[in-house]
């Protein structure tokens, strides 16, 4: 009966019971994503949890594997710029495939918590409450590029980081499946940066507002795939954007592209970014 009691473990069991008959996890539980893959190691598409997660609207999902891009973390007064730019710009000028915001940020855009860049910090202190840090690029090399950290569990050396790119913000999902931040409520735009259970990671953008509490459990109860999962900045900061030239890429192949119409890619609508998160290719067939 303890066993039944206990949803965690209940999940878990019928997860492994699939895999070893041979069933597809993701249609069952996370409604399969019509992904589109323009690049090798980049997927983007739409989940709409809406049946199993009636409080949660469709969100423009990317998935990325750190093995083939890489991340780069850029502070507008590191570039150097005289304000932040907003999202297109700050697109422009990496070039990155993709870029959305970082983590939240003072009225004088200086930023809250940890922020790294080619190893170097950036001016962000360590923020004692927020336990999410989402960090990159290995300095003494290893298998895992990308990921996040749990400060309540995980230590992170300022003075010699292991990591050349981090951002810290808020735990949404831990890996024991507890949903960490408080129901208060509060509705507005989100970014969710998650890490799957096969290391890659995936960028979540909502199309709506919602609030963080019910991402949090649907991710925890829709989406198994997912090991854990943190709120980056939200409200009007919550931003993402994808290359001009992923999107004309895309538009040459078959398929609905649903998630096309939910980037906005015109003029108005953005607000200047302090701190963003750029994906681009590693150097591969070509590619910078």
């Amino acid at each position: 009966m303890k066993l039944l009691n206990d949803p965690l473990r209940v999940r878990a069991l019928l997860i492994a019971t699939l895999s070893l008959s041979g069933f597809a996890l993701e249609p069952a539980w996370a409604q399969t994503i019509a992904w589109d893959r323009p690049s090798e190691g980049l997927a983007i598409g739409v989940w709409n949890p809406s049946t199993a997660c009636p409080d949660v609207p469709a969100l423009l999902v990317s998935e990325i594997d750190p093995v083939r891009y890489r991340v780069s973390v850029h502070y507008f007064r590191n570039e150097p710029l005289p304000e932040p730019p907003d999202i297109l710009e700050w697109q422009r000028r990496t070039g990155h495939d993709l870029v959305f915001n970082a983590g939240l940020f003072r009225e004088n855009f200086s930023y809250l918590g940890l922020l790294y860049g080619k190893g170097k910090p950036m001016g962000g202190k360590r923020h004692t409450s927020w336990m999410g840090l989402f960090v990159a690029e290995p300095t003494a090399g290893g298998p895992s590029r990308a990921g996040i950290l749990d400060l309540s569990i995980d230590s992170f050396d300022e003075q010699q980081p292991a990591y050349g790119e981090a951002a810290q913000s808020l735990m949404l999902l831990d890996r024991t499946g507890k949903v960490r931040v408080n129901q208060t409520g509060k509705v507005s735009q989100q970014t969710i940066v998650g890490e799957l259970r096969s290391g890659h990671i995936l960028i979540m953008k909502t199309t709506e507002m919602t609030s963080l509490h019910a991402i949090g459990q649907c991710l925890r109860d829709a989406y198994p795939t997912i090991r854990q999962a943190m709120a980056m900045d939200g409200g009007s900061s919550s931003d993402l954007m994808i290359s001009p030239a992923l999107r004309q890429a895309v538009q040459k192949t078959t398929g609905t592209h649903e998630w096309m119409t939910l980037v906005n890619s015109g003029p108005t609508g953005h607000v200047g970014l302090p701190a963003v998160i750029g994906i681009s290719p590693r150097q591969q067939s070509g590619r910078p």
